[in-house]
Formats: C-alpha cells, structure tokens, sequence
C-alpha cells in the first residue's frame, strides 16, 4: 500500500489536535495496524519516515512506531449505524 493511501486512512480516522502536529483518534473509532493491537482514544503522528501511535495503558502512556514501508493493513472500526 503506497503511503499516501495509507496517510488518508489516518486522516480518515483522526482529527488535528490543534497546535500540533499529532491528530487523534475520532470518538467511538478504533485502529488497528498489521492486526496488531486495536487502539482506542489513541494520539497519532504522522511522520515522513514512520507513524507514532500513543495510547494509554495500565501501565502508562505508551509510543508505538510503525515503519511506512513496513505497514501492510489499517483497520478502522465503528459501531454499527
């Protein structure tokens, strides 16, 4: 999947946090990358050589980055209309 495919599944599925250039997630929206983890009220930055995903946990906050190159499926999940 070229990257500006994947870019507007992430734009799709976000909104900008303004005065940053994170955006995040839409409410009652997951993401899943790579059928990974599904991430929930997750941050995103889209950077020009990788994807950061925040998200909270147990444990803390924590960053998990994704290669371009190296993303082969985006899932997007929402309840049901």
């Amino acid at each position: 999947m070229k990257q500006t495919t994947l870019e507007k599944v992430f734009e799709y599925a976000s909104k900008p946090v303004q005065g940053t250039m994170s955006r995040k997630l839409r409410k009652d929206i997951k993401l899943q990358v790579n059928n990974g983890d599904v991430y929930e009220n997750a941050t995103l930055f889209l950077g020009e050589e990788f994807v950061r995903v925040t998200s909270q946990t147990d444990s803390g906050m924590e960053n998990t980055y994704y290669d371009w190159e190296g993303i082969v499926s985006v899932r997007t999940i929402s309840p049901a209309a």
